[in-house]
């Protein structure tokens, strides 16, 4: 396996990543994925199954505090290991080559493609309520033009180069993160008025914790680029901590805003509860429009950011075994991945004229996301215990505790994803174990590790 980047101070050699991104840049790549469309179109949901205002605070902290706990462990194995790739370099290391390969098997055909599909799908359908050149023309291709072009003109920005791809990150984030706190704002200068009794649909909780642990997705996306982080024995670790702390933050101001403005009730049964909010102080068209702008913000800053950061496992991945030794090689006039952005689009652009239900979707690949988020915090475990000797800049605060924790939580989170979609979840365990007899046949490492 490679090893990464030289030390800091070294030139680079070719063909490796180079340390171009600062704190501020490895702290916007978190916020603007984390920072998506989830807490928009699953915050109703979420309100059913915590039952009530407090539940709903409780709910949104609880997961804020466990994907914390899985952003420190994550933290602890991205300041050990360095490397683009992150879980792929953990799982090999901790259990060998095969599991690495799992799980970049799995982010190459199922899950990156699928993640990014789903977000740009969610560009689409609020971008056509702003400006849809088919309506009335009896036309639906609208949502798939406005996909596909997401998809297309991100990867591209993104194979100009790391300084294009940080940069419309950058920006995307800030305008999402402000968009959030003026949210905020117009639900405190609202008027308000007694919200009207009403009855509430019920939801399962543990399904509710998977959708709050899905808009909380994406804290772990650092340690896919640590080896061109600048200083990374403070900054990989910093980021982590930041961005998701970061987003906790947000993520409570904008639920109790929600309450605020719409009650309990209110929350629970909206159907567009963000422009709900911002139309008790606005009339609902203007309410409507900004609302649809901010989250086609924020679903382009998560699909930007899933791009960014999903190359480098695939390009992780190729480094070491043969079948995919293409996707392996990094462009030096780019400082970017050329090839493994080029599939990883037309992956994720395939998968836009092929998905469906967005809640099916989730759970699809929920199982499998939390499988490899149990196995790569067991890891900071395992690799303690199998290689002592490797400096770690930055230990677990809390340890055991924390990473037990996380560890339950994901083993919850995968029998409630079983349970509730059984059979979607058998087919994307079946769609990993195709990758065993992948490896078996093509394992030919290009490097020793």
């Amino acid at each position: 396996m490679r090893t990464g980047p030289p030390a800091q101070g070294c030139p680079p050699a070719a063909g490796v990543p180079k340390r171009t991104l600062t704190l501020f840049d490895s702290t916007c790549i978190i916020v603007g994925i984390i920072l998506g469309v989830g807490i928009y179109q699953n915050a109703p949901m979420i309100a059913r199954g915590a039952e009530s205002g407090w539940g709903v605070m409780g709910l949104w902290a609880l997961g804020g505090l466990l994907s914390l706990c899985g952003a420190m462990g994550y933290a602890e194995l991205a300041s050990a290991y360095p490397r683009e790739g992150g879980d792929y370099v953990y799982l090999s290391r901790a259990y060998g080559p095969w599991a690495g390969f799992l799980f970049g098997w799995m982010q190459l055909a199922v899950v990156r493609p699928g993640d990014i599909a789903v977000m740009a799908f969610a560009f689409a359908m609020y971008a056509r309520t702003i400006f849809d050149p088919m309506a009335g023309s009896g036309q639906a291709w609208t949502q798939q033009i406005y996909s596909v072009a997401a998809v297309a003109v991100l990867t591209v920005i993104n194979i100009a180069g790391v300084a294009a791809g940080k940069w419309t990150q950058n920006g995307l984030m800030l305008v999402k993160a402000l968009g959030v706190l003026s949210i905020v704002a117009v639900a405190v200068i609202a008027p308000h008025g007694e919200a009207a009794a009403a009855s509430v649909e019920p939801f399962p909780f543990g399904v509710a914790l998977i959708f709050v642990l899905f808009a909380y997705g994406g804290w772990n996306e650092m340690a896919y680029v640590a080896a061109e982080v600048k200083d990374a024995d403070r900054n990989v670790v910093r980021a982590l901590l930041l961005g998701t702390g970061a987003v906790i933050g947000l993520y409570l101001l904008l639920n109790g805003a929600f309450l605020y403005t719409l009650g309990y009730a209110g929350l629970a049964n909206s159907k567009e509860v963000a422009a709900d909010v911002v139309s008790a102080a606005f009339p609902a068209a203007a309410a409507g429009r900004f609302v649809s702008a901010l989250v086609c913000v924020s679903a382009l800053g998560a699909v930007n950011g899933l791009i960014f950061t999903g190359a480098r496992i695939s390009f992780a991945v190729g480094s070491d075994h043969r079948a995919f030794r293409a996707l392996g090689a990094w462009n030096d006039k780019t400082g970017t991945p050329v090839r493994a952005l080029l599939v990883q689009g037309a992956l994720a652009i395939g998968l836009v004229l092929l998905l469906g239900s967005f809640i099916d979707t989730v759970i699809y690949t929920a199982s499998i996301v939390y499988l490899f988020y149990f196995a790569s915090s067991l890891a900071v475990i395992v690799l303690r215990w199998r290689e002592p000797h490797v400096r770690r800049p930055y230990r677990v605060t809390g340890y055991p505790v924390t990473t037990v924790a996380f560890c339950a939580a994901c083993v919850f989170l995968i029998c409630e994803a079983v349970k509730y979609r059984p059979l979607i979840s058998a087919v994307a365990v079946g769609v990993m174990l195709l990758g065993l007899p992948v490896y078996w046949l093509t394992n030919r490492r290009v490097m020793n590790r």
